[in-house]
This record gives structure tokens, sequence and C-alpha cells, in this order.
């Protein structure tokens, strides 16, 4: 018996691996299995029907599906962009900051610290139509002389929503876009100066391409959060007026616990995951490119 013990990094790391197990791989595996099984909560023998491709094949043919994803798609895309402009002139605005930097840093980073669900509560008052803090405003400031529903109407109710994501992530991008700022050297751009580089030809061919890598890092975190994004939608407009606010996994979350249809969420869940895999490997291609290109220059 001796010889079947097991070597001591494997029992140190057991308790790890059971734990990892239980957790991600077990799970995940059955999520996985039930995507291909009829798989209803109010019927649980359901969960041993398989129907192979039946759900995915659902899928493809779902306009209500395809509709959330494309709005998960433009939800991405016009978060990041935002937050990214946002962020470099935070971050640039901070980095020539001669008093007070550590503590423009802090306040920078307050928004990160709510919970999605607090945004969420926070904006839903924000953008409440009789007691929102903004339509007292707008109509305090004669812009406006009725409540604006901001939340009711669904294409004011889906840029509420992307505001609030803008407001709670933008921080993220400034303080890595930041770090990449101080951590430059300032040969080159006292060099451009010398040269006669305009500000805005120094910033375009020696700091942006300088802090590029920090700014895809930022897209690539933030890509993962906004393809999942779930808790601000639901407590804001929980996807309504009209299903006009669903996203893809407010989606799956109704097709779930909602419809009971179990089997069928799973299988929308893991043509969300694609989203997630497609923009952080295009993101990460980025990274390689810009390190690559810094690399040559530097």
């Amino acid at each position: 018996m001796k010889g079947w013990r097991l070597p001591a990094p494997v029992l140190l790391l057991l308790p790890a691996f059971i734990i990892l197990a239980a957790v991600v791989i077990i799970p995940l595996l059955l999520s996985l299995y039930s995507s291909f099984t009829a798989f209803r909560l109010t019927q649980p023998a359901s969960l041993y029907t398989l129907v192979g491709f039946r759900n995915y094949q659902r899928i493809l043919t779902d306009w209500e599906f395809w509709t959330a994803f494309g709005r998960t798609v433009l939800l991405l895309t016009v978060a990041l962009n935002v937050e990214m402009l946002l962020g470099l002139g935070l971050a640039m605005l901070v980095e020539k900051a001669s008093r007070g930097q550590r503590v423009l840093r802090t306040i920078m980073m307050f928004p990160m610290m709510f919970s999605p669900i607090l945004v969420g509560f926070q904006f839903k008052f924000m953008f409440n139509d009789n007691i929102g803090l903004i339509n007292n405003a707008l109509q305090s400031l004669g812009l406006t002389n009725q409540a604006i529903p901001w939340l009711i109407d669904g294409q004011l109710a889906f840029w509420a929503i992307i505001t609030a994501e803008i407001w709670s992530s933008t921080s993220v991008f400034a303080i890595l876009i930041l770090a990449g700022l101080l951590a430059m050297p300032k040969e080159p751009i006292e060099a451009a100066r010398v040269d006669g580089c305009t500000p805005f030809q120094t910033f375009r061919y020696v700091t942006w391409p300088f802090i590029m890598p920090f700014a895809y890092i930022a897209m690539t975190i933030r890509s993962l959060d906004v393809a999942r994004a779930y808790d601000i939608v639901k407590i804001m407009t929980d996807g309504g007026p009209a299903k006009r606010t669903e996203l893809l996994w407010t989606l799956v979350s109704r097709t779930a616990y909602s419809d009971a249809r179990m089997g069928l969420a799973n299988a929308m869940a893991y043509f969300a995951i694609l989203l997630s895999i497609l923009f952080t490997v295009y993101f990460y291609k980025k990274l390689a490119a810009a390190r690559t290109q810094i690399a040559a220059e530097w």
C-alpha cells in the first residue's frame, strides 16, 4: 500500500482541486448536459430527457434571443468606447495635477466600490419620472415643462442603463490608463517637443501607442463585465418596458426561473459565453499587437 501513496504536492493541492470541482467544474458540466435536455424546473424528471441540439436550433430561430443579443452588443460597444474616452480624459487630467494627486486617484476609484445592485437602485431613483433628481433638475432649470419618462420609454430606458454602466466603470479605464501614463518615460515626450511636434501629434504618435496596452487590458476586463450585464438592468427596468431593455442575461434569467425552461436557458447561456470569448480574443490580439509595437519602437 505504501507504493499507492499520493505524492505530497498532490495531497496538499487535493483540497483545492475538490473545492474547484465542486464549485466550478461539476456545475459547468451539469449545465452543459442540461442544455441538451428538455429540463424544466417544474418537471424534474425532464432532466433525463435528451433532445440533442434542439435547444440550440431553437435559439438560432428565436427573434427575441437575437434582439437581446444585438442589444447586448450595442450596450457593450457604446459603453466601452465612452468609458475609454472619459477614462482617458480623467487619467490625463489627474496625471497633470501637481497637487492632491493621491486624493484625486482615491476619489476616482469611488464608483468601483459600489456594488452593481446599489448603482441600479441609485440610478433608478435618479431617473424616476416623478421624484427623480434628473427630472427635478431639468424642470428647475427650465429645460423642460413636464417629467421625462426615462424608465418607461423603451429607448430612454436603454440609454439610462448605459449611463449607469458608464458611471460605475469609467474609473476602471481611468485607473489603468493613469498607470500607463505614470509609467511612461518622459524623454520621448521631451524629444517630440524639441522636434516641433504639436501637443496633438505628441499624444497621437508618442503617448497613445505607449498607453494602448493599458487601454486594451481595461477593455478586456470590461467586455467580460458588460457581456454578462444583469444586476443594473434587473434593478432599473427588469428588461422592460415591453422587453425593450432585455439583455442576454436578463433573458436567460427570465427563461430559466420565470418560464422554468432551464434546459433552453442553459443553451442561451453557453451561446452568450461565446460573445464574451469573442470579445476577449479580439482585445487580447489587440493587446499583443500593441505590446509588439511598443517593443519595436521603444
